[in-house]
């Protein structure tokens, strides 16, 4: 028991350089965890990662205006499907966990056939997402703001200007396939 009582005594008032110490590998700590998660984060942004599971879908896009164009400004995955802003592209991270589980563990996307199977279900659940966020990715590059109508065609323009801009529909609702082919959507509803 003196043991005891001595102990917490020492324990609850502890020298100046014991709480140096410990606030010292509390903070030294911290930023390994910090750089670590950010090295993971920004690795599984890279296009050679995305390709691990979806190369024929990061083929798709090397055929686009988004890949190779006059100006020289090349999307990549991450571009399109991770947000920008910190808290949504944590929970769009955790998300992409779960396809990992898929492609790795329950081999439910494993294969370019298996992955086909799935492909209008992952797509559509990919455009709701954009249609929830407003397009926001969409919207990281082509700010609507700036868009000049008079470069555009007639029937682009009254869009833009007419349906976009009123908010009734966002740049998925009518740019679905831009970067990718569009899957075979017969079987699934309203298509």
């Amino acid at each position: 028991m003196k043991l005891l009582k001595a102990f917490w005594k020492r324990f609850s008032s502890p020298s100046k350089a014991a709480v140096g110490i410990v606030l010292f590998m509390g903070f030294m700590g911290g930023l390994l965890f910090w750089g670590a998660f950010n090295t993971g984060m920004e690795a599984t942004n890279t296009e050679e990662f995305c390709s691990g599971c979806h190369a024929p879908i990061v083929k798709e896009i090397q055929e686009t205006i988004h890949y190779s164009n006059r100006s020289g400004v090349r999307a990549i995955c991450s571009d399109c499907h991770v947000p920008h802003n910190w808290t949504d592209k944590i929970v769009r991270k955790v998300q992409a966990s779960k396809e990992l589980f898929a492609h790795y563990v329950t081999k439910t996307i494993d294969t370019e056939e298996k992955f086909k199977e799935r492909r209008a279900h992952l797509a559509e659940r990919e455009w709701h997402r954009m249609k929830e966020n407003n397009s926001q990715e969409c919207r990281n590059c082509h700010e609507f703001d700036y868009m000049d109508f008079s470069e555009q065609g007639p029937r682009s323009a009254k869009q833009h200007s007419t349906a976009l801009a009123s908010g009734e529909k966002t740049c998925v609702d009518c740019h679905k396939g831009i970067a990718h082919k569009l899957p075979d959507m017969s079987g699934i509803e309203g298509w």
